[in-house]
């Protein structure tokens, strides 16, 4: 069996409650097999910084309930490592939804990569932030450039 390449995301929210804003589009994904998700952790940071680490079936019913669409069993890939190294880069007060999801999407390009007998020499994944930061200034720079043609 071939897999996919597994990003592991952690992604903060204010406050301690979880509601799953983002679940509809992480089920779209999953949903149009793009991507499978392979472990899940929630962490809890209070107002004095202390944290605590949930994993699915201790979350309440009405958590649960947002993440059963997605359809997967726990792995325990998720380490006490990982999930200390991510709440000490939280802030006071927040959840994070730590996950480890395999790019599906990826499986075929691979292998036809590896019929074509070729390798990976890099890959690396660039935060859609700087993504639409560098895009943004670009534009400015653009927009600047137009106008002093003008």
């Amino acid at each position: 069996m071939t897999y996919g390449p597994i990003d592991f995301l952690a992604l903060e929210f204010k406050g301690n409650k979880f509601k799953g804003e983002i679940l509809p589009e992480l089920l779209e994904l999953v949903q149009n097999k793009i991507v499978r998700v392979v472990d899940l952790i929630i962490v809890q940071k209070d107002e004095d910084g202390k944290h605590r680490a949930l994993e699915l079936q201790q979350l309440d019913t009405e958590v649960v309930r947002i993440f059963d669409p997605l359809e997967f069993e726990i792995s325990g890939i998720i380490q006490v490592e990982d999930i200390e190294n991510v709440a000490e880069l939280m802030e006071n007060n927040t959840t994070a939804a730590l996950m480890l999801f395999e790019n599906l999407w990826a499986i075929k390009f691979g292998e036809a990569a590896q019929r074509a007998n070729g390798r990976m020499v890099v890959h690396e994944r660039i935060p859609f932030e700087v993504v639409n930061e560098t895009m943004d200034t670009f534009a400015k720079a653009e927009s600047a450039a137009e106008s002093a043609q003008v």
